[in-house]
């Protein structure tokens, strides 16, 4: 698993031929492969969409460009996160994404730069999180960005799309333009066992995030699985808005992809479950030096509160 170690890349020679190259740098995303058809292990020759999209740029001999949907905003549950702001989890995610795309420059020398698609502002209604609060964690998500001298990273998000427009305009255009309908979605999840499991993940998700919720659970749950179908024809449109805007990339993904999908699945840090996510979790710093993605209240229990720059940044367990 990624820690705070920099990601070691192969030794290559100075020349090879274009399929050995593509491999090279496949091989650097499969140790953090997010899925949860683990059981077998996989191998470069599991992914041939990624490794097309890789020889799009090999052949031209250009920088490689990743695309990551992510990093929308924190939770707003207080029993998950430590506040609204990125915080250790973000930093150290960052910085693993900034050195696999060093790495990436170790075995193809034009290198490697990665978007991150920051999408809080496309569903921020749906998850309960105000406007405010997702500005706020995608501007200092840049300031992260450029005070760690991350130089391979960048974020986009709503605001590089349609500027100042209020933001459910920004939503309602968007959800216009690209999402599916949640019939095609129902569909989909009854023959797809991936989209029932976003679906199901989503679900979990938002019950757990709900807060001050007044109804009964089972009102709760029927609110969330409608707000889980929203959440999809969002991050569906968003996919097809980042493919439309940045067309030639190497699509990953913060969710578990299955084996051949478009999107490659990639872990950031240590977790429980192929699902957890900075923004859905604090991080605990253990005394043998790693570092590991759970809830604050857990964390808590493990742990003393460590601030950076007067902020609450990270658990230190004692």
């Amino acid at each position: 698993m990624p820690t705070t170690d920099t990601v070691m890349a192969p030794s290559a020679p100075t020349s090879r031929p274009i399929d050995d190259t593509c491999a090279a740098i496949l091989d650097l995303l499969l140790p953090h492969r997010r899925a949860t058809d683990t059981a077998t292990p996989a191998t470069t020759g599991d992914f041939p969409e990624q490794l097309r999209q890789i020889a799009e740029f090999v052949e031209q001999g250009d920088p490689i460009v990743f695309t990551l949907p992510g990093f929308p905003c924190k939770s707003p549950s207080p029993d998950k996160v430590l506040g609204h702001l990125p915080d250790e989890g973000e930093r150290l995610s960052l910085t693993f994404l900034d050195d696999l795309c060093r790495a990436v420059g170790d075995v193809y020398e034009p290198g490697a730069r990665m978007k991150i698609c920051s999408d809080g502002h496309i569903f921020g209604d749906l998850i309960r999180v105000p406007d405010p609060h997702i500005d706020a964690y995608s501007d200092e998500l840049a300031a992260m960005i450029r005070r760690e001298g991350l130089t391979h990273l960048s974020v986009f998000d709503l605001r590089d799309v349609f500027g100042n427009l209020p933001y459910d305009e920004k939503r309602a255009r968007v959800h216009a333009q690209y999402a599916p309908t949640v019939e095609e979605l129902r569909a989909e999840a009854k023959r797809d066992e991936h989209t029932m499991a976003l679906y199901l993940g989503i679900t979990r998700f938002l019950t757990e995030d709900t807060v001050d919720f007044a109804g009964t659970k089972s009102a709760l749950q029927r609110e969330c699985r409608k707000r889980a179908y929203g959440v999809i024809q969002r991050s569906r449109a968003w996919g097809d808005l980042i493919a439309e805007h940045h067309p030639r990339t190497v699509r990953l993904s913060i969710h578990p992809q299955p084996r051949g999908a478009a999107k490659f699945g990639i872990r950031l840090l240590d977790a429980p479950d192929a699902w957890t996510t900075p923004w859905h979790s604090a991080v605990l710093h253990r005394a043998d030096g790693s570092w590991e993605l759970m809830r604050r209240s857990q964390a808590e229990q493990q742990g003393q509160l460590v601030l950076r720059d007067g902020r609450p940044s990270h658990y230190e367990a004692v």
